[in-house]
């Protein structure tokens, strides 16, 4: 109508969430939450796993006897005859005939990514000793450059006074400077070592 301005208002819808809507919109940002804590873990977690790797092969880790220790090695020695473990050491001593080269080893257990490191009590039974034999043409002179060593070896079955005997399968060794690291193999799966004195068979 002429003179008359007709205006409209439009109501505002407000919108009210109902119970289930809430559960259901917390329910997706909790979901959303636990997913983004795993993905950025599993980011954190995969070069801690290649470090762990590249101490040590993957087919030795997968071979090895979980969670062996110098202490349960020491104790039921007939156990592990013929197994593979992995333990850590310094090198106290050395012997060697025409064939073999005999490492005595201070034990030195190794951590999570498989690296040796002195035991918290050193007056406690990881705090002792084991031999390593390998042939001696093939060990590298560098392994008296090493402070500390990761030793992948198979029990043979017999101590050498009263502390077990491993053949080296490989081991990964540490120097006092990233020059002197060192890793060597054993490429001859068939070599058995002379048996020298002080051998107690089991």
């Amino acid at each position: 109508m002429p003179g008359i301005t007709l205006s409209t208002h439009r109501n505002r819808e407000h919108y009210f969430m109902t119970p289930y809507a809430r559960l259901q919109r917390w329910s997706a940002c909790f979901t959303m939450a636990i997913t983004m804590v795993v993905v950025l873990w599993g980011c954190a977690s995969e070069p801690l796993a290649k470090v762990r790797l590249a101490n040590v092969p993957r087919h030795y880790v997968r071979m090895a006897e979980p969670d062996t220790t110098l202490t349960t090695l020491t104790a039921h020695p007939e156990m592990y005859r013929g197994k593979v473990v992995l333990l850590g050491g310094t090198i106290i001593e050395e012997e060697e005939n025409e064939q073999d080269l005999w490492v005595h080893v201070l034990n030195r257990p190794l951590d999570q990514d498989y690296i040796p490191h002195r035991p918290p009590d050193m007056n406690g039974p990881e705090a002792g000793s084991y031999w390593v034999v390998v042939a001696k043409q093939q060990f590298p002179r560098q392994y008296r450059e090493w402070a500390r060593m990761t030793v992948v070896g198979r029990v043979t079955g017999m101590q050498r006074y009263e502390e077990p005997v491993l053949v080296l399968l490989y081991v990964r060794g540490w120097g006092m400077r990233s020059a002197h690291h060192g890793v060597w193999e054993n490429v001859n799966p068939s070599y058995m070592p002379s048996t020298p004195g002080g051998i107690k068979r089991h």
